[in-house]
C-alpha cells in the first residue's frame, strides 16, 4: 500500500485480482513474455504484419471524433519521415491533458492498416530522453493483468513501473536461499541477480540465467521438502514388522494363482515385502495400466499381512469397483480358509453388525469397501495393511481416518492408481512416496490394435463389428453426448443407437443402451445382459470408463473421438483386450480436426503405453490444475516452473536434493543452515500430510 504508485485502492485491487499483498508478492509476479525494445523504426519504413514497434517523434495535433460512448481521441504523430495516427478509445480526457504537441515522445505499440493509413491504438507514450538510463532496454517485460485491473488503469506497463520502483530495493530486501556450495556446483547466478534480470534483463543470456535460477529454486525446494519429510517420517514413525512369508501366501502361490506372475509383478511384490519387513511404515504408490494385475499384487501383499496375524482392507471410490474387487478376491481365494467381508452403503444393517463383530474378534481377515470403511464404528482387532484404490478420488482427511484404525502403530499403506502419471508429475505429487510400476501385461494378453477412421469409413467399421459378432465376440460403441446438441457438432447416443439398430437389426442382433440419465435398475439390467453375453452390442456414454469387465468384448468404437481427452480414450480402450483374443479400438472422427486432436489420435494409434500417453497428454495440455481440490497435495503453486516443459530441471533438482539428504538427512550441517530455514518456513505455511500418502 505504501509503495509509490500503489496506495490503498490499488493495493486492495491487486490483492483481489492477482493475490499480491506484499512487495515480495510483487517481486515474484514474473513476466509471461518480453518485447524487444532495442530497435527503433522510422514511420516511412512501417509495413504490414510487423510486430510491436517503437518510434520517436512529436504530436502535431489532436482531434476528438464522435460523441458519448463512441467518442475517441486521435493524434497525428510525425518523426520527420512521415506521419501515423495514434488512437485512444478510453481515458480520452487524461490523454489530452497529459500529452503536449512539440514534445519528443517515445511511442510503442502495434501498427495496423485502416482505410489505407497506419494507426496505433492505445500506444504506450513517454517523454524521450536519449541520455536517460532506460531500464526497459533491450527487453521489456509484459505481465498478466485482468479486465478489472485494466479498467482501473493497472496495465502491464503500470506493473512494470511498480517493479521499477522496487528495483533498487532488491539487494536490501532479498536474502539468498541457496548455500554457496550449491550455487557454485550447479553454476547458478545469485537470487538478487536472478530477480533483477527476470524483470529487467540486461541481455537474453542473463534472462536465461535468471529463469534457470528461479526454476531450479522452485523445483529443488519442492523436492528437498518432500525428501526431508520422507526421511523425517522414516526416523520417527515405526511400522509393523511382517517377518514371515508363511503357509497362507505359499498355499495361494502354488495352488490358487491362476497364471504365472509377470516379472513386473514379481519385482513389485519384492519391493512391498522389503518395505513391510523393514520396521518402517510402508508408504508406496503402485502404478499400473488398466489390466496389468494390480489387484493380484494387492491381494498377495494382504496375504503376507494375514500370515503375520494382521488384518488388511481395501478402500475403493465406488460401489461398482468395491463389488468388483470383492468378486475377484473371493474367486481367487476359493478353497482357502480366509474370511473376506464387503462393506458399502448398500449393505443391510443386520449384515453390518456381523461384519463389525468379526472385525473386532479378528475372524474377518480382509475387508473390502467404500467410504463406509472410515466410519468410526468400523474397528479392527489388528489392522496391518491398508490398500487404497484409485487414490486420487479420496481426500487426504478421508485417508487419514484409516491411519487411525490401529492405535499401536500406523498400518502399512499401499495406494494404487490405474491412471498412468507422467514421471515428472509423479516425482512432484508423490515425491515423498516410494513408487512401484507394473509396466507389463499378464501372459496371453495381446496388445490392442488401434485404428483411426473418418466418418466416411463407417461401413468398414460395421463390417469389422459383424465379423467379430460372427466369431462370438461383443462390441462397445461409445458416444460423447446422449442427445443432439445445437452448440456441438458431435455424434450423439440417441441418433447413433438408431443407425446401429438399422445396421444390426433385431432379433438377429441384440443391442443394449447404458448412460448416466437411466435409472440405476435399467442400467444394471443392460450391463448384466452384456456381461452374460446375451447382448452383442452395448451403446454407451463414458459411464463404462471404469469398473466394467467383460473379457469377451473385443471391439471398442469411440464416436467423435476428437471430443475426448487422451487419458479418457486410454481408459475406454482398456475396456477391451481383457481376454486372450485379438482386440480392436476404433476411433471415429470428423474431417475437421485441430492440431491437438490430430496429435491425440495419432498418439493413441501409435502406442498402448499408458505412461507414454500420459507424457504426451501433459505436453499437449500442460499439467493443468494439479492442485484440483487440494487432493494431490502439491506443496505450493509454481510461479515460473512448468512441469510439462521443465522435466529435465525437475529431474536434475531431484538428483541434487537426493544427494543433500543422503549426506545430511535432517539438514543439521552448518553448510545446510539456509536450506533448513527454507524447509521450516515451508512447514509453517502448509500442514504436511505426507505421512498419509
Amino acid at each position: 500500500m505504501y509503495l509509490q504508485g500503489v496506495g490503498p485502492k490499488r493495493a486492495e485491487l491487486l490483492k483481489k485480482e492477482l493475490n499480491i499483498d506484499t512487495i515480495g508478492d510483487l517481486l515474484y509476479l514474473f513476466p509471461y513474455k518480453y518485447v524487444d525494445r532495442s530497435k527503433f523504426y522510422r514511420i516511412e519504413d512501417i509495413v504490414n504484419d510487423l510486430p510491436y514497434i517503437q518510434i520517436v517523434g512529436q504530436i502535431v495535433r489532436f482531434q476528438e471524433i464522435g460523441v458519448g460512448r463512441k467518442k475517441r481521441l486521435t493524434a497525428i504523430f510525425s518523426d520527420g519521415t512521415g506521419t501515423i495516427e495514434l488512437v485512444w478509445f478510453k481515458g480520452v480526457k487524461w490523454v489530452a491533458k497529459s500529452l503536449k504537441p512539440s514534445v519528443n515522445y517515445l511511442v510503442f505499440g502495434k501498427a495496423t492498416l485502416f482505410n489505407g493509413r497506419y494507426n496505433i491504438a492505445h500506444p504506450e507514450v513517454e517523454e524521450y530522453n536519449p541520455n536517460q538510463q532506460n531500464l526497459d532496454a533491450p527487453l521489456q517485460a509484459t505481465y498478466s493483468t485482468t479486465e478489472k485491473l485494466k479498467s482501473s488503469y493497472i496495465s502491464s506497463r503500470t506493473i512494470l513501473k511498480l517493479q521499477q520502483s522496487i528495483y533498487e530495493l532488491i539487494p536490501s530486501i532479498v536474502s539468498e536461499t541457496l548455500p554457496f556450495y550449491l550455487t557454485d556446483r550447479v553454476k547458478l547466478i545469485s537470487l538478487v541477480e536472478a530477480l533483477k534480470n527476470i524483470h529487467f534483463p540486461t541481455s537474453t543470456t542473463m534472462l536465461k540465467k535468471a529463469r534457470a535460477r528461479l526454476k531450479f529454486d522452485e523445483l529443488f525446494f519442492l523436492q528437498l521438502n518432500l525428501l526431508y519429510q520422507k526421511n523425517s517420517r522414516y526416523q520417527k514413525v515405526k511400522g509393523h514388522i511382517f517377518p514371515v512369508v508363511g503357509d497362507i501366501f505359499n498355499h495361494f502361490y502354488h495352488k490358487n494363482l491362476p497364471f504365472s506372475l509377470t516379472n513386473a509383478q514379481k519385482r513389485v511384490i519384492k519391493e512391498i515385502r522389503r518395505d513391510m519387513g523393514s520396521g518402517k511404515q510402508m508408504n508406496r504408490l503402485l502404478q499400473g495400466d488398466v489390466g496389468s494385475g494390480k489387484t493380484l499384487v494387492a491381494l498377495m501383499s494382504m496375504l503376507i499381512a494375514i500370515d503375520n496375524d494382521y488384518q488388511a482392507c481395501i478402500m475403493a471410490p465406488t460401489e461398482v469397483l468395491a463389488n468388483q474387487h470383492y468378486e475377484t478376491i473371493t474367486t481367487l481365494l476359493k478353497g482357502m480358509d480366509i474370511e473376506v467381508g464387503l462393506l458399502t452403503g448398500s449393505i443391510k444393517q443386520s449384515d453390518r453388525t456381523g461384519i463389525h463383530s468379526s472385525l473386532l474378534n479378528g475372524k474377518l481377515s480382509i475387508l473390502i469397501g467404500t467410504h463406509a470403511l472410515i466410519e468410526d464404528i468400523v474397528q479392527f482387532k489388528n489392522l496391518g495393511l491398508v490398500v487404497i484404490d484409485e487414490q486420487q478420488r479420496f481426500g487426504v482427511a478421508q485417508r487419514a481416518k484409516l491411519w487411525d484404525k490401529n492405535p499401536s502403530a500406523p498400518p502399512h499403506i499401499l495406494v494404487m492408481t490405474a491412471t498412468p502419471i507422467p514421471r515428472t508429475l509423479a516425482m512432484t505429487v508423490y515425491g515423498d512416496l516410494e513408487i512401484s510400476v507394473i509396466d507389463e501385461l499378464p501372459p496371453g494378453r495381446k496388445p490392442i490394435k488401434t485404428i483411426h477412421y473418418f466418418d466416411s469409413k463407417r461401413n468398414l467399421v460395421f463390417g469389422l463389428m459383424r465379423e467379430q459378432i460372427k466369431q462370438g465376440r461383443q462390441i462397445y460403441v461409445v458416444y460423447p453426448l446422449i442427445k443432439e446438441s445445437e452448440k456441438m457438432d458431435y455424434k450423439d447416443l440417441n441418433d447413433g443407437y438408431d443407425s446401429i439398430a438399422r445396421a444390426f437389426p433385431p432379433p438377429q442382433y441384440v443391442t443394449v443402451v447404458v448412460h448416466g440419465q437411466m435409472k440405476a435398475q435399467e442400467k444394471d439390467e443392460s450391463m448384466q445382459l452384456f456381461a452374460k453375453g446375451q447382448a452383442h452390442i452395448m451403446v454407451a456414454t463414458t459411464v463404462i470408463e471404469v469398473g466394467v469387465n467383460v473379457p469377451n468384448a473385443t471391439v471398442m468404437v469411440v464416436e467423435s473421438a476428437e471430443r475426448f481427452g487422451l487419458s479418457q480414450l486410454h481408459q475406454l480402450r482398456g475396456r477391451v483386450g481383457r481376454g486372450a483374443d485379438e482386440s480392436y479400438c476404433v476411433l471415429m472422427s470428423g474431417f475437421k480436426l485441430s492440431n491437438e486432436s490430430k496429435k491425440r489420435l495419432q498418439t493413441m494409434v501409435s502406442t498402448n503405453d499408458g505412461f507414454e500417453i500420459a507424457e504426451v497428454d501433459m505436453q499437449i495440455r500442460g499439467p493443468g490444475d494439479i492442485e484440483g481440490t487440494q487432493q494431490s497435495g502439491l506443496p505450493f503453486n509454481f510461479k515460473i516452473a512448468n512441469l510439462s516443459q521443465d522435466g529435465q530441471i525437475l529431474q536434475f533438482s531431484r538428483h541434487i536434493a537426493t544427494e543433500v539428504i543422503e549426506e545430511d538427512g535432517m539438514l543439521q550441517l552448518q553448510k545446510n543452515r539456509l536450506l533448513k530455514q527454507q524447509i521450516e518456513q515451508m512447514a509453517l505455511e502448509r500442514t504436511s500430510f505426507g505421512q498419509i500418502s
